[in-house]
């Protein structure tokens, strides 16, 4: 196995059996073929054309436009389409930053191929023998991949706030980090990917960020979300990551953008390192 084949996971979806989805003048998603028969229930919220799927025009703005869209995906959750409602509202937007076209249940976003952000922290301790970092392992009855290994933090963002309060926030929820040592955080850069999940498609992009935490400091869980934490040596999380599918798809392609920003993956001996670099932003190339 390989690097490679961790971001060839992010990056697996076939776009070409999407349908380019609109709503008020942008395109704000993109639909699979076999669930257009789903949104043609709802003629009033979704115009299904061969070519492409419209919110309606009737959904002139924010508010009717997010009225309209919840009505509809609540009736789908409820006939088994969508799993584990969440009950947190995402933005739907053209890029990170630009005001919001309408608002959508986080746990529907899949289904319409709407593109969500989110933080990734990475928290790393320098030790004598080299860098170390903290490994999160997910709970074992979360609903989306139970189990799997993670990024010290982690968390989708929710529509209203910053990405750095939304940092300080998980960091509490999720490790037991107090605001003042979350602050410490560096932003690093972003990943972004096209990744179709049994839910739907994921075209999503997670901002990225380092923490560097003291040596005797010990995350602890504290939200139910993480099952524990493991304090692993950088040289044997590599090797979990290029070998294995242990790592959250995402959670991999961050540790990836680490290694590679740290120095601990050369191009002299690593021969994807090109690729690698690439690969990180596949999902920028067709837009949201």
């Amino acid at each position: 196995m390989a690097y490679l084949d961790r971001l060839a996971a992010c990056n697996n979806a076939d776009m070409t059996r999407y349908k380019p989805l609109y709503g008020r003048g942008a395109r704000i998603g993109w639909v699979h073929e076999e669930n257009l028969d789903l949104l043609s229930r709802f003629p009033d919220v979704f115009s299904v054309a061969e070519r492409r799927v419209d919110l309606s025009l009737t959904l002139y703005d924010y508010d009717t436009a997010t009225a309209a869209l919840d009505g509809a995906l609540r009736q789908l959750a409820a006939d088994g389409h969508i799993r584990a409602w969440r009950g947190e509202r995402y933005a739907v937007a053209a890029r990170f930053g630009a005001e919001p076209l309408m608002g959508i249940e986080r746990a529907a976003c899949a289904l319409l191929g709407i593109r969500s952000w989110g933080i990734h922290v990475n928290g790393y301790v320098r030790r004598e023998d080299g860098l170390h970092l903290w490994i999160a392992e997910r709970a074992h009855d979360k609903p989306t991949y139970p189990g799997q290994l993670d990024n010290t933090v982690a968390g989708g963002q929710p529509e209203g706030m910053g990405l750095f309060d939304n940092l300080v926030k998980e960091c509490a929820e999720e490790a037991s980090i107090g605001p003042d040592l979350a602050r410490r955080a560096v932003p690093v850069g972003a990943v972004c990917y096209r990744h179709e999940a049994a839910d739907g498609l994921k075209p999503d992009e997670m901002f990225l960020y380092d923490l560097e935490l003291p040596a005797d400091f010990i995350p602890v869980p504290d939200d139910g979300e993480v099952e524990a934490f493991h304090l692993i040596p950088a040289a044997q999380v590599m090797e979990i990551v290029r070998d294995t599918d242990r790592f959250k798809f995402n959670c991999a392609a961050v540790l990836i953008h680490f290694f590679i920003r740290h120095g601990l993956l050369d191009p002299d001996t690593e021969p994807d390192y090109a690729a690698l670099c690439a690969g990180l932003n596949q999902g920028t190339l067709l837009g949201p």
